[in-house]
C-alpha cells in the first residue's frame, strides 16, 4: 500500500524522518528590490516571490528592451519603479536592499559581482556562471564580503526534494551506484519567439562582452542555445538535476565526463539539441539524456539503489523497494504542494533578515554549473574529458 503525502508535513519511511519548515517576515518589514533582466524567467521569479508571504517593493527595473521594463511596472507593485537600460543605476541606488538577476548567462557574474560590491544581496538565476573560470571569481566575491547570494537552484528549497535528500542520505536506498537524469522539451510547441521591436532594443548593450554580431530573433529569444550567451541543455537543464545529485550524494566533482551531442532538429542553433552524457564520480555514475523536440516525460531523476529506487521530478517523488511485488510497491509517494521557487524566494528573504547562508549557496551553484561546463568541454574535445582539466 502506498503512502501519499500532499501537504507540508512530517514524513516517516524506513525509520527516517524528513522535515520541511518555513518562517515569514513580520508584516511591517518590507524589502526594497531591484530587478535586472526583466524577461520571462524574471516574471516567474517575481510571481513566486509575491506568493512567498514576505512583503517587498520593486523600486527599480533594468532591461535593454524597453517593453520588458514596462511589463514589470504594469504589475502594480512596481508602478512607481524607475526604469533603466544600464544596470549600474540600479546598483547605485542606496535604498535598494537586494537585486534579482535573470539576464542571459554571459552577464551573470559581471552583474552579480558588481551588485555584491555595491552592498546588495543577490538572487542570481542559474547557471550562475557562463565559463569555468568565472566560478572562482563569483565565489571570491561572495565569501570576501558579508552579502547574501542565493543561486536560482530552487530544488534546494522544494519540500519533496529536501525530503528525498534526507532519505537518500539516511540510507533508505542502500548503496546508490547510478543516478539517471533526463529532460525532454519541445520548443517547437512550447516556446515560439515573439516579434521584437528593434527600435526599443539596445542590442549592443545586450551583447556586452560577447563578440559583435548582427541581431537575430533566434539569438535574442533562445540565447541559451548559442555559446556566446549560454551553454545549451547542459547549463540550462542538466544544471538543475546535477545540483540535486551533488546535494544528495555529498559529492560535487566528476573525475570523467562523456558527451555525445547532435543538432538533429534546430540547425540554426550552435549548441546540440539532442544529448547523451555520462559523468563518473568517485562512488557513483550519473547519466543525462534529453532532446528539444519531444516533451513526453519532461524532466526528472532516478536514484538507483541496491535496496530501493527513488524517482523524483517537480511534481513529486516515489520510492520503489527492491523485492516488493504487486500493489505493495511503490512503498512511498509524495506530491509537491508548492512550487519550489516560492519557497526559494522565501528562503532568500529570510536569509536577508537573519544574515544566514541560503539554501543554495554560491558553492552549490558554482559546482552545478561546473558540471555542465565540463560536459560541454567534453563535447568540444572529442566527446570525453577528465577533471581537473590538464594542460
Amino acid at each position: 500500500m502506498s503512502l501519499i503525502l500532499n501537504r507540508r508535513g512530517f514524513l516517516i519511511a524506513g525509520g527516517l524522518t524528513a522535515l520541511a519548515s518555513t518562517k515569514a517576515f513580520g508584516a511591517n518589514e518590507r524589502l526594497r528590490v531591484g530587478v535586472i533582466g526583466a524577461g520571462g524567467r524574471m516574471k516567474g521569479v517575481l510571481d513566486s516571490a509575491d506568493q512567498s508571504g514576505v512583503p517587498f517593493e520593486i523600486v527599480s527595473v533594468c532591461d535593454v528592451y524597453a517593453p520588458r521594463c514596462a511589463e514589470i511596472k504594469a504589475r502594480g507593485d512596481a508602478a512607481t519603479a524607475t526604469e533603466h537600460v544600464d544596470y549600474h543605476y540600479v546598483l547605485d541606488d542606496k535604498t535598494i536592499d537586494a537585486v534579482f538577476i535573470a539576464t542571459p548567462d554571459h552577464w551573470h557574474v559581471r552583474i552579480a559581482t558588481a551588485a555584491l560590491a555595491a552592498g546588495k544581496d543577490v538572487y542570481l538565476e542559474k547557471p550562475v556562471t557562463h565559463t569555468l573560470e568565472e566560478g572562482a571569481v563569483l565565489t571570491r566575491a561572495v565569501r570576501s564580503g558579508n552579502q547574501i547570494l542565493q543561486c536560482g537552484m530552487q530544488q534546494r528549497s522544494w519540500s519533496h526534494f529536501r525530503n528525498a535528500v534526507d532519505l537518500i542520505q539516511g540510507g533508505a536506498l542502500g548503496t546508490v551506484p547510478q543516478v539517471r537524469t533526463y529532460w525532454w522539451q519541445n520548443y517547437g510547441l512550447s516556446w515560439v519567439p515573439k516579434p521584437v521591436d528593434q527600435s526599443q532594443l539596445d542590442w549592443m548593450r545586450w551583447l556586452g562582452g560577447a563578440p559583435e554580431q548582427p541581431f537575430t530573433l533566434e539569438k535574442f529569444s533562445r540565447w541559451r542555445w548559442f555559446w556566446n550567451f549560454g551553454g545549451g541543455a547542459m547549463t540550462d537543464l542538466f544544471t538543475h538535476w546535477i545540483d540535486v545529485v551533488h546535494w544528495a550524494m555529498k559529492s560535487d566533482e566528476p573525475s570523467t565526463a562523456f558527451m555525445l551531442g547532435d543538432k538533429r532538429i534546430y540547425q540554426e542553433w550552435e549548441c546540440p539539441d539532442t544529448i547523451q552524457a555520462a559523468f563518473r564520480y568517485p562512488k557513483f555514475d550519473v547519466i543525462y539524456e534529453g532532446m528539444m523536440a519531444s516533451s513526453i516525460d519532461d524532466g526528472g531523476l532516478e536514484f538507483r539503489g541496491t535496496e530501493a529506487t527513488l524517482k523524483i521530478n517537480r511534481k513529486g517523488m516515489t520510492i520503489w523497494r527492491e523485492g516488493v511485488k504487486g500493489d505493495r510497491n511503490p512503498v512511498l509517494r509524495e506530491e509537491s504542494f508548492e512550487d519550489g521557487t516560492i519557497a526559494h524566494t522565501r528562503n532568500f528573504f529570510e536569509c536577508i533578515k537573519r544574515r544566514e547562508n541560503p539554501n543554495a549557496p554560491v558553492e552549490a551553484g558554482v559546482a552545478a554549473a561546473r558540471a555542465g561546463h565540463i560536459g560541454n568541454y567534453a563535447f568540444h574535445h572529442g566527446g570525453k574529458t577528465t577533471w581537473p582539466l590538464k594542460g
